[in-house]
């Protein structure tokens, strides 16, 4: 009688946990998607300095792409319309026609290359021209101005360099944004040849201070 018990006790035991197997499977199964879906993934390794550049149709390109590494070296290819990249990571020619292109650019050291997409926006030619070129001030009181343009294609920044520092007053300078901005030191009228860049479309101007 009591071994009867036995052999019934045991057959529930394993009716029990052949039931509770699929789901300990289950579980284990959910647990590890949501483990998986919760790790995060590296982010792609990048071999360029900048990988997006902004040109302007119908303006000849003079930009160059970096790589984040030294001794590498491009493959030659076409980006767009008009414009190629040369071995040395310089884009050259005249884009044809306005667009976003996105291309796979291969950089090499010896036989051994690495991928990256580099993305070429292709601006309409929209002409501008730069809002103010003359700025009064004073001796001794800080200036706080803004070059700045009209027109051009919209959500561009347009960058500013000015090609003779020399000829900056003292205590005066010129920011890459067209911040016009310093304390002046002494009085006169200073003539500052700056060069206005908008996606390429570039211009000179001059920029005159008046200080009293």
């Amino acid at each position: 009688m009591r071994q009867r018990w036995v052999f019934v006790l045991a057959g529930m035991a394993v009716c029990v946990l052949t039931a509770a197997v699929p789901s300990i499977s289950t579980m284990s199964i959910n647990t590890m998607a949501l483990i998986s879906q919760q790790t995060p993934t590296d982010p792609p390794e990048r071999h360029l300095v900048e990988d997006t550049i902004y040109v302007t149709e119908g303006i000849e390109v003079t930009s160059r792409l970096l790589p984040t590494a030294k001794g590498l070296a491009f493959r030659a290819k076409y980006l767009a319309v008009g414009v190629q990249l040369d071995q040395g990571g310089r884009l050259s020619g005249t884009p044809r026609r306005s667009g976003t292109y996105v291309v796979p650019v291969q950089l090499c050291a010896g036989q051994t290359c690495r991928e990256q997409e580099v993305t070429l926006v292709v601006l309409r030619n929209v002409p501008w021209v730069p809002r103010q070129l003359t700025f009064p001030g004073k001796v001794g009181v800080p200036l706080d101005g803004e070059i700045g343009i009209s027109g051009g294609p919209p959500g561009v920044l347009p960058t500013f360099s000015v090609n003779d520092h020399a000829r900056l007053p003292r205590g005066v300078s010129i920011g890459p944004d067209g911040h016009v901005g310093g304390v002046p030191a002494t009085p006169g009228i200073s003539e500052i040849p700056v060069r206005i860049c908008v996606a390429g479309n570039c211009a000179g101007v001059v920029v005159r201070l008046i200080i009293v």
